[in-house]
C-alpha cells in the first residue's frame, strides 16, 4: 500500500514541476526574445531598458505570454509578445497617462 502512494506522489511532483519548467521556459524565453529585439532591432542600450518582466497575461495564444518593458525616460509602459508563427517580437499595447494604446 505504501508504495502505491509513493508511485502516486512521485507522479504528481512530476507532473507539476513539468508545469512550472515549461513556465519557467515560456516566460524566459519570450523574455530574451524581447531583449533581443530592442537592442538590435529597436537600438535602444541595454542600460536604457528599466524594466523587463515576463508575465502571464490570460490572453489567447502567444499573447498569454507578455513581457512588460520600460524604457529609462519614456512615460510609455510597453507590452510585447513573441509570435510563434512568423517568429517575431510584436507589440501588444503601450500605456501613456493611464491609457491603453493597441497595435
Amino acid at each position: 500500500m505504501k508504495k502505491k502512494y509513493m508511485i502516486i506522489i512521485l507522479i504528481l511532483l512530476i507532473g507539476i514541476g513539468s508545469v512550472v519548467g515549461y513556465i519557467n521556459y515560456k516566460q524566459y524565453s519570450v523574455k530574451k526574445a524581447v531583449e533581443d529585439y530592442l537592442l538590435n532591432e529597436q537600438n535602444i542600450d541595454k542600460e536604457d531598458i528599466e524594466e523587463l518582466d515576463p508575465f502571464i497575461a490570460n490572453l489567447k495564444g502567444d499573447k498569454n505570454w507578455l513581457v512588460y518593458v520600460k524604457i529609462k525616460e519614456d512615460d510609455k509602459k510597453y507590452y510585447y509578445y513573441r509570435d510563434s508563427k512568423t517568429d517575431k517580437v510584436l507589440l501588444e499595447s503601450y500605456i501613456l497617462n493611464g491609457k491603453e494604446y493597441t497595435e
